[in-house]
């Protein structure tokens, strides 16, 4: 069953109510990254989907305007890739899970974890919630 998407990142309609995202990131170059206790790794030019939730005040609309602008205080990990990729398009999850929506892309032919723990430090389920995707890879 196909997962509601809001479309490209310049759509408005983005839902202000708590829940899962996806973001589709473009790298067109590599990318150094740290993490934890993960320092001079570096994330491969490509594709990548980042799975997160925001229940929070404002809610999904809140998270993805805040992913979606360049200057911003270094809080969280994706911060790292969002600042210096592009994102293509954004998936959203009303009531959703970002654990659900990883599984749904690691389990994409191809797909694979590219930085273990990255994005996930307080899951105790999943591997990482940055899936490397195919460089034509859409959200359906």
């Amino acid at each position: 069953m196909p997962l509601p998407s809001t479309g490209t990142t310049a759509d408005p309609e983005l839902p202000s109510v708590g829940g899962a995202y996806a973001l589709l990131l473009r790298c067109r170059r590599p990318l150094a990254v740290r993490y934890g206790r993960n320092d001079g790794l570096t994330l491969p030019l490509g594709s990548y989907v980042y799975c997160g939730s925001a229940y929070g005040p404002g809610g999904i609309r809140a998270r993805v305007a805040r992913h979606l602008r360049a200057e911003k205080p270094m809080r969280w990990h994706i911060d790292q890739i969002t600042t210096r990729a592009a994102i293509s398009d954004v998936l959203t999850v009303p009531d959703g899970r970002e654990c659900d929506l990883v599984a749904r892309f690691a389990a994409q032919p191809g797909s694979y974890f590219p930085l273990p723990g990255f994005g996930s430090s307080d899951c105790r389920t999943c591997v990482s919630h940055l899936v490397a995707v195919g460089t034509d890879f859409h959200f359906d």
